[in-house]
This record gives C-alpha cells, sequence and structure tokens, in this order.
C-alpha cells in the first residue's frame, strides 16, 4: 500500500513537469533530440522541404469511425535527416525508442525498429497538414496510418526523442 501510494505520488509530480516542458517550447517548432548525430529543431519551412507523403486514414474512436486525409514527412525519414541514430553497434535499429510529445504533455513510445523500413516498416507521419486545413494552421501531428484506434495520434507535436 505504501509503495502505491509513492508511486501515485511521483506519477502527480512529474506529470506536470514534462506537460510544462512541452508547453515552453516555441509555437510552430518541434525539436528531435537524444541519440541522434545532429540534434536539430524543425519548423513548418524546414518540414515542407523535404521529402512530403500524403496519407488517407481512418480509425475508430469513442464517437465512431474517422476519416482524414494527412501530408507531412516520414518520421524514419526526419531521423535521417538528423543524421540517423547515433549508435554504432550492431542491431542499433532494434534497441531504441522514440518518445514523440504533444505540446499538452501527452506522448507515446515507438521502437526504431517498428518504423525502420528492413524490420517492422509501420508508416508514422510527422503531419503539417490536414486535408482542407492551410499547411502548419493545427500544429504537427504524428499520424500512425495503420493503426485501428488513433491512440498514437500525437496533437500538437513539440519534441521527437530517440533514447
Amino acid at each position: 500500500m505504501r509503495l502505491r501510494r509513492l508511486a501515485l505520488l511521483c506519477i502527480i509530480l512529474v506529470l506536470p513537469v514534462a506537460a510544462a516542458r512541452a508547453a515552453d517550447a516555441p509555437a510552430g517548432e518541434l525539436a528531435l533530440t537524444g541519440k541522434v548525430v545532429h540534434p536539430q529543431q524543425f519548423d513548418l519551412a524546414k518540414l515542407r522541404a523535404l521529402p512530403s507523403e500524403e496519407v488517407q486514414v481512418s480509425f475508430d474512436t469513442e464517437h465512431g469511425p474517422e476519416h482524414a486525409g494527412f501530408t507531412g514527412v516520414s518520421l524514419w525519414g526526419l531521423l535521417g535527416e538528423a543524421g540517423g541514430i547515433d549508435d554504432k553497434a550492431r542491431g542499433a535499429v532494434l534497441r531504441h525508442t522514440i518518445k514523440v510529445t504533444g505540446r499538452d504533455g501527452y506522448f507515446v513510445v515507438l521502437s526504431t525498429g517498428e518504423i525502420a523500413p528492413d524490420f517492422g516498416a509501420k508508416p508514422a507521419l510527422i503531419a503539417y497538414q490536414r486535408t482542407g486545413e492551410a499547411a502548419g494552421t493545427s500544429g504537427f501531428r504524428l499520424v500512425m496510418p495503420d493503426d485501428k484506434r488513433g491512440g498514437r495520434y500525437v496533437r500538437d507535436v513539440v519534441t521527437i526523442d530517440v533514447e
């Protein structure tokens, strides 16, 4: 019981700190940090200069199915733009994680092997435009086209951290 209370207290103290850090990020920018060769900031212009992809997605929500189209940059391509994973060990592509965090502190964690083209090849897109909206209006968004539900879609992405 005492351990459970301590764990709950840690969660209560840590979550607001993580949300505050994400909220402090400059509007319209996302930071790619951690174990990449060249950590860097991306704004809308820099993302639009990279090769883009368009996807149509459909996923289940508690209010029924949602359908949308997005344009953006593949997450794997974005890692490549930063020089790739900064780990030369054999099998390094399989042993790292990517934490994608939104301005509100919501985050998801993916494995590098899951999105690596030679392994899981799961499409993951950092979208900068939703069909029917002007580019950059709704911030950057992690889009997971093959997911059945939208729980791993992160709105207003401000940090992508490779661990």
